[in-house]
């Protein structure tokens, strides 16, 4: 009888803190979900001291709009994160909630190194994103950049390689493109149109058979070192064009001279 009283005592105070968590928990329920806690602000800041150029609270709340789900307690930080990076401008972001109704949002632009193919940019760590050309400052002038799907870290490679070797000549490059078989064609800021020929990348074997060809590089120094006394001799002509794939040095071609008539008033 006694044992069966404790068994019975035992088993109704379990009920009853059962009943107490639950109507606890009822509580805590009610309460986050009470409009108090809804997420009412979104704060934005850089990752870094550099400031934001490109993103706006207006731009970031219009992208957010009716897609975060939740309150203060019940949002998703994971998931608004990833929402945020698929927004125009944003590289990478973070986010973390302020009592008792905000996210702080913090953010890594993309930084424009270069125009991508046909209507897409290209960052500085060699990725390609998709964002309004026209939010570009009027001031800046990008160069075009052209390749293949998953070249993009290359051609950002070989583009700085190939404006150092040609920005002591006062030039720089406005377009570069590397072809499907992974050939360079780069215009320079004067015109001047370069064939480089194949990147050592595409393969460690020239499929040509061209094993005496010179390494990229090689070509591109032969041809800046050429430069200055090739400019001196051709006096006012103008290159047009140089193809720089030959063994033992390069071909160029001229652009028209310009025999403009002058008529006596």
């Amino acid at each position: 009888m006694f044992a069966e009283a404790r068994l019975t005592n035992l088993i109704a105070n379990l009920l009853a803190l059962l009943a107490v968590l639950a109507i606890v928990a009822g509580a805590l329920m009610w309460t986050i979900r009470r409009p108090y806690f809804a997420i009412k602000r979104i704060e934005i800041a850089p990752l870094s001291n550099s400031g934001l150029q490109y993103v706006t609270p207006l731009s970031l709340q219009t992208a957010l709009a009716g897609r975060v789900q939740g309150n203060f307690f019940l949002v998703n930080l994971t998931q608004v994160r990833h929402m945020i990076e698929t927004t125009p401008w944003v590289r990478h972001a973070s986010v973390q909630r302020v009592w008792p109704a905000t996210l702080r949002v913090r953010i890594e632009e993309e930084q424009p190194l270069a125009y991508w193919n046909e209507n897409q940019m290209i960052n500085t760590w060699g990725e390609a994103f998709t964002a309004n050309r026209g939010e570009l400052p009027d001031d800046m002038n990008l160069p075009q950049l052209n390749g293949p799907a998953s070249s993009e870290r290359l051609v950002v490679q070989r583009y700085a390689e190939i404006a150092r070797w040609f920005a002591p000549l006062g030039l720089s490059v406005h377009e570069a493109t590397l072809t499907p078989r992974y050939a360079w064609e780069v215009t320079l800021s004067d015109g001047v149109h370069l064939t480089l020929g194949r990147d050592p990348a595409a393969d460690t074997t020239d499929p040509h058979g061209r094993s005496g060809a010179l390494p990229f590089a090689a070509r591109i120094e032969r041809f800046v070192r050429a430069w200055p006394e090739l400019t001196r001799r051709l006096g006012t002509r103008l290159i047009a064009s140089a193809d720089l794939r030959y063994p033992n040095g390069f071909a160029i071609t001229l652009a028209p001279e310009n025999h403009a008539s002058t008529t006596k008033p």
